[in-house]
């Protein structure tokens, strides 16, 4: 046992589970990059007042959650704990809105952090894959982004998701609601930090969880019914969109999104099999973010999807993952020449592109056999002194057992045979 553990609410991604997650942003990434979407990479820690301006100082990340502390030169940094802010920041500051090509599309991955009471699918860190649409107000964005999530979660083989959808309006017509909100929620029996949150902003308290307050909402004023005509008329082209390429989605009155940046276009994936943490993802459209960051306007939309609440749907569902094995061939030699020949025999397999593994450590054969049964390995080369003094290295078929001598020059077209390379 370790002297260290952990710290609390964090996890260690170790083989074989690692590659269920690898396999997981590989398969949210793919349709992505097939659709224009640049990848992107961002510091784990920003400035504070980045998130503080973006995500909202009334919300729980930036009052209960962030990871704040102060550097020893005095600067105020906090680990990341959404990538919109960060992304949207590295755009403006590498300018890529001034290259002429509108939307600037990028997507990333990577470990996000917020201190939360820990429980199954909610972790103080965490991983997410996302991506952003950056410069451009167009329905068809976002349905594109919420279509490439689909495309993902499919092609994984999840079906008991469902995407909720909703629109919050825009800078003309969210007022006249925030103010037949505030008058509702002001006749509420809430608590003092809930009352606060009136004041600042009061969409965040229809995100409120507790039971207690989820009653009280029961009569609350619906965002659809203050939308202008222009916020109906882009939501309705969404749907519509949305419905022509045969991806199903609910309509959810009551859907507002954890962060403050939102406008327009809001979404959220979910899965019915996760319990109470049942967002696997979600996004939507934030037009004024970059304004709240000292930018230019920027209208934008974008999504994240969480890789962790993802595996646990492909558990819920029993999905297991067709992942190919780390390791076609594995080296068995016997004997001090045989590990100089197939150690440099691994080698050229290797720069081939064929992965291959090899027994280190001086281990007999039943030893390395059990070694090379644990490595998935499709084949198995094994080698002594009687071998290499006839020229060949035996290859072994890992799944028939069968086996054959080859000639040590043929080894590797005869493995690229095999194996289809």
């Amino acid at each position: 046992m370790s002297t260290f553990q952990a710290p609390k609410g964090t996890y260690d991604l170790i083989p074989p589970r690692s590659a269920k997650f690898l396999a997981v942003r590989e398969a949210i990434a793919t349709p992505l990059r097939d659709s224009g979407y640049g990848y992107v990479e961002t510091p784990g820690f920003e400035n504070v007042e980045l998130f503080a301006r973006g995500v909202g100082e009334s919300t729980d990340i930036v009052t209960k959650e962030m990871y704040a502390f102060e550097t020893k030169g005095g600067d105020r940094l906090a680990l990341r704990p959404e990538g919109t802010a960060s992304v949207l920041r590295a755009a403006l500051e590498a300018n890529l809105h001034r290259q002429g090509n509108l939307p600037v599309k990028l997507w990333y991955s990577g470990s996000y952090y917020r201190y939360e009471q820990p429980q199954a699918g909610r972790y103080r860190h965490f991983s997410q894959v996302g991506a952003e649409a950056i410069g451009a107000e167009d329905p068809a964005l976002d349905a594109e982004l919420i279509i490439l999530a689909d495309q993902a979660y499919h092609s994984l083989g999840l079906s008991n998701f469902r995407i909720l959808l909703n629109s919050l309006g825009d800078k003309e017509c969210r007022p006249v609601y925030r103010a037949a909100l505030q008058d509702f929620l002001r006749g509420l029996d809430l608590d003092e930090d809930t009352r606060r949150r009136v004041d600042i902003n009061p969409l965040r308290v229809l995100d409120d969880k507790r039971e207690s307050v989820q009653k009280q909402l029961a009569g609350a004023p619906l965002l659809r019914d203050y939308l202008c005509d222009a916020c109906k008329a882009y939501h309705e082209e969404v749907r519509g969109l949305l419905t022509e390429a045969g991806v199903t989605f609910e309509d959810d009155l009551k859907l507002v999104r954890g962060l403050d940046y939102y406008t327009r276009t809001t979404f959220e994936f979910v899965h019915d099999g996760l319990g109470s943490q049942s967002a696997v993802g979600g996004g939507g459209r934030y037009d004024g973010l970059s304004e709240m960051i000292g930018g230019p306007a920027l209208p934008s939309v974008g999504w994240a999807l969480g890789v962790d609440r993802t595996v646990l749907a492909l558990e819920a569902e029993g999905i297991e993952l067709d992942l190919p094995s780390s390791t076609s061939v594995y080296a068995v030699p016997l004997g001090e020449e045989a590990r100089r020949v197939l150690f440099a025999k691994v080698t050229e397999l290797r720069k081939a592109g064929i992965a291959a593994d090899f027994s280190y450590g001086g281990k007999g054969l039943k030893g390395a056999m059990k070694n090379a049964n644990r490595s998935g390995a499709r084949y198995a080369l094994v080698a002594g002194e009687r071998d290499l003094a006839e020229g060949v290295v035996q290859l072994k078929d890992m799944e028939s057992g069968d086996q054959t001598a080859i000639a040590l020059d043929a080894v590797l077209p005869e493995l690229r045979s095999r194996l289809g390379q």
